[in-house]
C-alpha cells in the first residue's frame, strides 16, 4: 500500500505490523502544502480499520528535515480565501494522526518546525535524532500555531514550557526537547528509522484491544477531573476484560509463552 509522486506525496509501507507513514517532499524539506495535508489524511485514515496493522511510525524522506512547516511558496500566492480553503485541508491532515486510535510514533531528524512540530506532537511518542530541532515560530510571521500545537505541547509540558516556546517562537534542540518533554526518546541520527521502528514493535506487541483502549483512556481522561478521568479509565478496562485478548492473555501468561493475540 503507497501513495507518493508529486500530487500524494506520501508513501505508506506495512510491514510485521507497523505502518510507516512517509512524508516524501524532500526537496521542498518535507513542507505541507494542500497536496501533502489532504495526501496525509488519504494515507493515515484507512489505517484505523487495517487488521494488519497495530502500530504507525510516522517518517520523513531526505537528510534535511522531518518537516519545514508549512509550504509558504504555495501559500505566497494565496488571497485571503486562499487561506481559509488551504486551512480545512491541514485540519483533516492533522487530525487523521491525531485521531488515529492506533499508537503512533513520530521519527523526528532535522528540522521539525511550525506544522512539522505540531504533527510529531499529533503522535503519541517522538523518538528524535540528535540533530532535531524543533521550534513553532508562528508567532514571527503574524501567525498562530494551529495543527493543534497552542493545545498539544501544553498537554504534553504544561503551561510554562508552552508558553515560553509559542510566545518566544524560539528553536530547541534534541536535548532540550527531551528536557522539556516535546521528545520521548532521542538517539543518534544514525539509529533513528530502527530506534523508532523498534518501539513501534515493541508496542504493536501487546494486545490490540488493551492498546486502543488504553490510549483512549490517556487521551479522553487527560482533560477531565480525577473521579470522571477515573470512569473513562473503568470503562477501558471493561472493554479489555471482556475481549478475547484479555483470555489469550491471561493463558499465555499462565502457560509462559508469547501471546497469540486473536485477528482483528
Amino acid at each position: 500500500m503507497s501513495a507518493s509522486g508529486p500530487d500524494r506525496p506520501v508513501r505508506v509501507e506495512v510491514a510485521d505490523g507497523v505502518a510507516t507513514v512517509t512524508l516524501d517532499r524532500p526537496e521542498a524539506r518535507n513542507a505541507i502544502s494542500t497536496e501533502l495535508a489532504l495526501a496525509l489524511a488519504a494515507a493515515v485514515e484507512p489505517l484505523a480499520t487495517d487488521r494488519s496493522v497495530r502500530a504507525v511510525v510516522l517518517a520523513a524522506a531526505g537528510e534535511r528535515a522531518f518537516c519545514a512547516g508549512a509550504d509558504l511558496k504555495q501559500r505566497a500566492g494565496f488571497d485571503d480565501h486562499g487561506w481559509l480553503v488551504q486551512r480545512e485541508a491541514f485540519r483533516r491532515g492533522f487530525a487523521a494522526v491525531r485521531r488515529c486510535p492506533l499508537p503512533t510514533v513520530a521519527a523526528v531528524f532535522g528540522f521539525a518546525l511550525g506544522g512539522g512540530m505540531e504533527l510529531a506532537l499529533s503522535c503519541d511518542l517522538v523518538v528524535a535524532a540528535d540533530d532535531a530541532v524543533f521550534g513553532l515560530p508562528e508567532v514571527r510571521l503574524g501567525l498562530v500555531p494551529a495543527g493543534g500545537g497552542t493545545q498539544l505541547l501544553v498537554r504534553r509540558v504544561g503551561r510554562s514550557v508552552a508558553r515560553d516556546l509559542v510566545l518566544t517562537g524560539r528553536r530547541v534542540d534534541a536535548a532540550e526537547a527531551q528536557r522539556l518533554g516535546v521528545a520521548d526518546r532521542v538517539v543518534p541520527r544514525a539509529e533513528l528509522p530502527a530506534a523508532a521502528r523498534a518501539l513501534a514493535t515493541e508496542v504493536a506487541g501487546n494486545s490490540p484491544v488493551a492498546v486502543r483502549a488504553a490510549k483512549w483512556a490517556l487521551d479522553l481522561g487527560a482533560d477531565l477531573a480525577l473521579e470522571a478521568g477515573l470512569e473513562v479509565e473503568d470503562q477501558a478496562w471493561r472493554r479489555a476484560v471482556l475481549s478475547d485478548d484479555r483470555r489469550e492473555g491471561i493463558a499465555a501468561f499462565t502457560e509462559r509463552r508469547t501471546p497469540r493475540w486473536p485477528a482483528g
